[in-house]
């Protein structure tokens, strides 16, 4: 009997997903400036088709970014305060895991270059592969400009997917991957879930007090991890 909450403002889709016992229920809009008017009527919304309690469930997952400033702290400030009230551990996923995860489950990619439009001329990229369901990082989440990615992995060979808004702001970056999942534009709580359930079976679930957010903003190299 598990049950995981998830939500995500960090791009310009508000969304928010109910896992009960292999069920799915989910929210999902594009409102980039609706964030905070939408977030806890759909939490409410799922939680009265559910018919559950936040006291109910075993624990919160949260978008942790990369992704706006602004939306990245609506995530973790709504999901604190929910998860106080309720003494939930909190569960954080980053959102390029998620819309790598998402373009699995809408269009089957097993090696995905997942890329968010970061504003200020960068882009925040990672690279990722499924392993047993989840997709696992095989290249550092960064944040660079896209002629600086295009240029440090110049070498390196096509991906066969790419996912995510920086493939249609920035056209360019289309060379590196032979697809795009169209049907992911964004984040989506419900892609949180698979990576926050592994979380909470494994025990790591954080305190409220502890959670923290993730901009990359500090990383401006392209590190390949071992084994790519």
């Amino acid at each position: 009997m598990t049950r995981i909450l998830a939500i995500d403002t960090a791009t310009e889709a508000c969304s928010a997903a109910l896992w009960q016992n292999g069920e799915l229920l989910s929210r999902y809009q594009v409102a980039p400036r609706g964030h905070t008017d939408l977030i806890l009527p759909m939490v409410a919304e799922l939680l009265a088709e559910g018919e559950l309690s936040l006291n109910q469930l075993d624990g919160l997952a949260f978008g942790r970014g990369p992704g706006s400033f602004t939306g990245v702290r609506i995530t973790l400030g709504v999901a604190q305060g929910l998860a106080y009230g309720a003494d939930l551990p909190l569960l954080g996923v980053s959102n390029l895991q998620a819309l790598a995860q998402g373009a699995y489950r809408a269009c089957g990619g097993e090696q995905v270059l997942a890329a968010i439009d970061a504003r200020m001329g960068e882009i925040y990229v990672g690279a990722y592969r499924l392993e047993q369901g989840l997709m696992v990082g095989t290249i550092d989440e960064q944040v660079l400009a896209p002629a600086q990615f295009l240029d440090t992995c110049a070498d390196t060979a096509r991906w066969p997917l790419g996912v995510g808004s920086a493939f249609v702001t920035y056209a360019e970056l289309m060379s590196r991957v032979a697809g795009r999942c169209e049907a992911v534009p964004f984040p989506e709580a419900r892609d949180l879930l698979p990576q926050a359930l592994e979380l909470w079976r494994g025990g790591l679930g954080v305190d409220a007090a502890d959670a923290r957010p993730v901009y990359l903003r500090d990383k401006v190299t392209w590190q390949k991890l071992p084994g790519r």
